[in-house]
Order: structure tokens, then C-alpha cells, then sequence
């Protein structure tokens, strides 16, 4: 199995604006926070569980496993390379991580994880995604200490960043981070002039796959002034489905301004359907491909460059491009 999906050119740049810091984003002055932001806040912080229920305690470990795209994004903030890592789509390893996966192994799809793969890499600590690792949890905890997070909202997101930070004796540091992205996405939210509507779709089907508010990348839509065209789940109580198949009739009418297109390996269907040449979005060239970690963006280095690259597709006028290799930037669809 391959150790990297991406090309040597693509990460070396990768590589290299983790250490300008404008991917990686443990430390808290990337956001303007100060140095005091690391410190604990005083008193004895609250105990952690994690989505399973287990308690959080702090670890000294360096070989830690991420089944998960979210999980290897936070590991890599706080400055930790997973030894193996699963991921999803046709990537081995998320990409965008760049680098500092140069020597991590795939552990395949995080649904089917290699699991004879994972005990020989014997890892200290394994932390996964609650629902897709719950079937396989007593063989998982039967080789390493497990933690497991559902991430699909932005406080899930927060949540969980603290939660593996804490696992890791760096809890100060996690709370930092995410208290950095709430500053920097409030910062972004004050520029934003808002006044368009969006929408973000993945699949390839006849009918795409919409995503409610409540998911992470719908809800930087909204924290960026935007609307989400898919509007909010009917169900608001249960975190799942956190979207819904989305005819192309049913998407004209909403008629978004904007569309963002999760990256597949599939010619998408609805892309021939005859009502797509007269979406506006689709008339007006503002319908983008973006990157895998779109799909999966709880990690803090994840949800900042959505954060980052939305503002400047939704606002291109206002924000400035962000500086990101070709390899995971958003481009136009076609």
C-alpha cells in the first residue's frame, strides 16, 4: 500500500506552507490569539467523555492512529503524525494533510479499517468516528486504548478537538485552537456582506446529496452571511440525516447562486439532466468542485481553509484568494 496519494511536487508545497503555519494550526498565534491563549483556564478544567462514553484521560503516547479523516487533521494541529490513518473516497490518505503523512501508513476506508494493518503498526491510542468504528470497538479497544467522536456540526467539531487534545495531555492547546477559529470565523463573518445563497452537493446520482444547516460546512455558509438553499432538517432534535437527495427540479426552484460540488471519481449524473444548463449558478460560472476535506471538515486544519476559501468564492470582491496548492484548491465545475 501506497504511504502517499500525493504527487512529490504538490507535498513538498503542502509541506512547506505547514511550516509557514498556514495550514497547520496548533499554535494560537496564527489566528491573532495571544500567548496566554494556551494557558489553562483557573480552576480544575471539567472532566471529558467521548461520544461512546469513555472518560478522557490524558496520555503520554507517540504512536497514535486515526481512523479518520478528522482525527489525522487534528492529530497533525497539535503536532502529531498518526502512524496509520483511514480516510474515505479514492484517496489512501487525506491529501491536504501534505507532509507530515509523509511516513503513515493507510489503514484503508474508514467504514472497513485494515484492522490486522492497524495491531501490526501497534499504536498507543486509536481515535476514530463514533459510527463508523462502534461495530468494530471491542477489537479496536482490545488493541489500544479508543476514543470516538461523531463530528458533523460545528460544535461537534469544537467538542471533539478538545476532547483528542485532551487525550493527548494537550487540552489547553486544543481549547486554543478552537477558540482561534471561532475569532478568525468571526472576523470573516464581519467582512461578509452576505445577500447570496448557496448550496453544497455531493454525489454523482441523478439527484445530488444536500446538506442541511446543521452540517459542518452548511453552517460556515451561514456563519459567512450566506444561505443554505437545502435549508434546515426537519428533524433539528437528531444530528442524523444530516441532508437529503435533492431532485434537479426541486434545486431550480431553490435556484442557489452558488454551488459547491464535493470532488468524486464518478461522471455526475445530474450534470447531463436538461435542467442543469439553467441553474444561475450554473449560467453565471459560480459552480465550484472542491476538495475531499469539504466532506469531512472537523479538524481545525479543515475547517479553516473551508472557512477561507468559502468567504472568497461566496465574496471573491471582498476576500482575497487564499493561498492553496492547485492539488486541493476548489476550481470551476466544469
Amino acid at each position: 500500500m501506497a504511504r502517499e496519494f500525493t504527487p512529490r511536487p504538490p507535498r513538498a508545497r503542502l509541506g512547506a506552507l505547514c511550516r509557514r503555519g498556514l495550514i497547520v494550526l496548533g499554535l494560537a498565534a496564527l489566528s491573532g490569539a495571544g500567548q496566554g491563549a494556551l494557558a489553562e483556564a483557573p480552576g480544575t478544567p471539567s472532566p471529558l467523555r467521548d461520544d461512546r462514553g469513555t472518560p478522557i484521560a490524558a496520555r503520554a503516547v507517540e504512536r497514535v492512529a486515526a481512523i479518520s479523516t478528522f482525527a489525522a487533521d487534528t492529530l497533525v494541529a497539535l503536532g502529531v503524525s498518526p502512524i496509520g490513518a483511514s480516510t474515505f473516497g479514492s484517496e489512501p490518505l487525506p491529501r491536504y494533510l501534505g507532509a507530515p503523512l509523509a511516513d503513515t501508513l493507510s489503514l484503508g476506508q474508514r467504514a472497513s479499517t485494515n484492522l490486522e494493518r492497524l495491531t501490526e503498526l501497534s499504536p498507543e491510542l486509536i481515535i476514530g468516528i463514533h459510527r463508523y468504528t462502534e461495530p468494530h470497538a471491542r477489537q479496536l479497544e482490545a488493541i489500544a486504548p479508543f476514543h470516538a467522536f461523531d463530528v458533523i456540526g460545528l460544535e461537534d467539531s469544537r467538542r471533539a478537538v478538545t476532547g483528542i487534545a485532551a487525550a493527548l495531555g494537550k487540552r489547553a492547546e486544543g481549547e486554543a485552537m478552537n477558540r482561534a477559529f471561532d475569532a478568525h470565523l468571526a472576523e470573516l463573518a464581519e467582512r461578509a456582506p452576505g445577500g447570496v445563497s448557496a448550496i453544497l452537493l455531493a454525489g454523482a446520482s441523478e439527484a445530488p446529496f444536500a446538506y442541511y444547516d446543521h452540517f459542518l460546512t452548511a453552517t460556515l455558509l451561514e456563519r459567512l452571511q450566506a444561505t443554505n438553499a437545502a435549508g434546515p432538517s426537519p428533524t433539528p432534535d437528531q444530528a442524523i440525516p444530516f441532508g437529503y437527495s435533492i431532485s434537479l427540479e426541486r434545486l431550480l426552484a431553490l435556484d442557489p447562486e452558488v454551488i459547491f460540488l464535493s470532488s468524486t471519481g464518478s461522471q455526475r449524473a445530474f450534470a447531463n439532466n436538461p435542467v442543469w444548463p439553467h441553474l444561475e449558478a450554473v449560467r453565471n460560472g459560480r459552480v465550484y468542485e472542491v476538495g475531499p476535506h469539504w466532506k469531512e471538515g472537523g479538524g481545525p486544519i479543515a475547517r479553516r481553509l473551508i472557512a477561507d476559501e468559502m468567504a472568497w468564492r461566496l465574496y471573491p470582491e471582498t476576500f482575497a484568494r487564499p493561498e492553496l496548492p492547485d492539488a486541493i484548491a476548489s476550481h470551476p465545475y466544469p
